[in-house]
C-alpha cells in the first residue's frame, strides 16, 4: 500500500514539475515574439500605406467627373431629340414608330437617372 502511495505521489509531483516548465517556455516563447509582433505591425502598416496611395491613384478628380457627367448630359440631349423626333413623326405624319419611340424613351429616362444619381452623389456639397 505504501508503494502504490509513494507511485501516485511521484507521478502527481511529477505531472506538477512538467506543466511548470511548460508555462515556463510559453512565457519565455511570448517574451521572444512580442519584438517579433512589433516587426509585423510596422510591415503592415507599410502595406496599408501602400493601400491607400494606390486607392489615391484609383480616384477621379472634379474636371474627369465633369467631363464624364457633360457625355452622359450630351447622350442625355440626343436621346431626348430622338425621342421627341419619334414622338412627333408618330403622331403628325401618321408613322408606325411606337416601339423605337417607347425605346428612345426608356433609355432617356434610364440615362436621365444615370445622370442625376451621378450628379447628387459627386458634387452635392457644392
Amino acid at each position: 500500500m505504501m508503494q502504490m502511495i509513494r507511485t501516485w505521489l511521484a507521478v502527481v509531483l511529477t505531472s506538477l514539475l512538467l506543466m511548470g516548465s511548460v508555462n515556463a517556455q510559453e512565457q519565455t516563447q511570448a517574451q521572444t515574439q512580442a519584438p517579433h509582433n512589433d516587426d509585423s505591425l510596422e510591415v503592415m502598416q507599410v502595406f496599408n500605406q501602400q493601400a491607400i496611395d494606390e486607392a489615391k491613384s484609383y480616384e477621379l478628380t472634379d474636371k474627369e467627373k465633369q467631363k464624364i457627367l457633360f457625355f452622359m448630359g450630351l447622350g442625355l440631349l440626343i436621346l431626348l431629340c430622338c425621342t421627341a423626333y419619334l414622338g412627333i413623326s408618330m403622331v403628325v405624319f401618321n408613322k408606325e414608330v411606337f416601339v423605337p419611340h417607347m425605346i428612345a424613351a426608356g433609355l432617356t429616362v434610364t440615362l436621365g437617372l444615370a445622370h442625376a444619381v451621378a450628379a447628387v452623389v459627386w458634387f452635392f456639397p457644392f
